[in-house]
């Protein structure tokens, strides 16, 4: 009789094997992928340049003058909308990369049930 330790190294160390539901995650995660890497990029990008014009309109950065204060606030709202659009964009290439995979996915799940 093995203790729970030694069925934790087996499971562990023991060759595994390949299911489709395995294979399925897979391709679920290369499906999720790019948007997940765009929004954080967009997002971070976003919030960068968000703060970047609440710096210069608040006169952190630059001389302080009329023209330079208007410049950080159209460039403060410019980070605002690139942030407000990060989700919308990242729901939509989304959708299409699950659209691209729904048929591989489906096909490989009921491959494994037939099995």
């Amino acid at each position: 009789m093995r203790n729970i330790d030694e069925e934790k190294l087996l499971e562990e160390y023991a060759p595994k094997k390949k299911t489709g539901l395995d294979e399925a995650k897979k391709l679920d995660r290369k499906a999720k992928l790019p948007a997940l890497i765009l929004a954080y990029t967009f997002g971070i990008i976003g919030t960068l340049v968000l703060g970047v014009g609440m710096c210069i309109a608040m006169k952190v950065i630059g001389d302080g003058s009329a023209g330079i204060i208007a410049l950080g606030i159209i460039i403060g709202i410019a980070g605002i909308a690139m942030v407000s659009v990060n989700y919308p964009i990242y729901k939509v290439i989304e959708r299409n990369r699950k659209e691209k995979y729904a048929s591989a996915i489906i096909l490989t799940l009921n491959k494994d049930k037939q099995q």
